[in-house]
């Protein structure tokens, strides 16, 4: 996507969780596990939330196949990563430090989540001082 990436909707991020689960589902299956035992206004919901995000291009669908098919065209770590450059373009110009800090400062991270933040350190690090590995 070469354009500003759109923000996801609450309800948007519940039907890409669908997808990042099952691979790839019809409006009817992504209703069915949203809105068990709903009706045509959920399914109808369904159908406008995928028109809204294959718009946005964070879905995509084969239009050939009956009924359509669809599937997440982003990972979750991808639209993560979007989000958070844009809150750190909104809020911290730019810079991801005042994000780390905030969340370091004000999570309860376990032993496994530090170990893992450190190594992402040290392999910056060793990156930036032998750019060529």
């Amino acid at each position: 996507m070469s354009r500003t990436p759109q923000h996801v909707t609450d309800a948007e991020l519940a039907i890409l969780e669908q997808l990042w689960r099952s691979g790839e589902s019809s409006v009817r299956g992504l209703a069915d596990r949203l809105y068990p035992g709903g009706g045509n206004s959920e399914y109808a919901t369904v159908q406008k939330l995928c028109e809204r995000l294959l718009a946005k291009g964070y879905i995509a669908s084969d239009r050939s196949q009956r009924p359509r098919i669809y599937r997440a065209a982003v990972e979750r770590e991808q639209l993560i990563g979007r989000d958070l450059e844009s809150v750190a373009d909104r809020f911290c110009r730019g810079s991801v430090l005042p994000l780390i800090t905030h969340l370091v400062d004000n999570g309860d991270l376990s032993s496994d989540e530090i170990d893992s933040l450190r190594e992402q350190i040290e392999r910056l690090d060793r990156d930036q001082k032998d750019p060529s590995s």
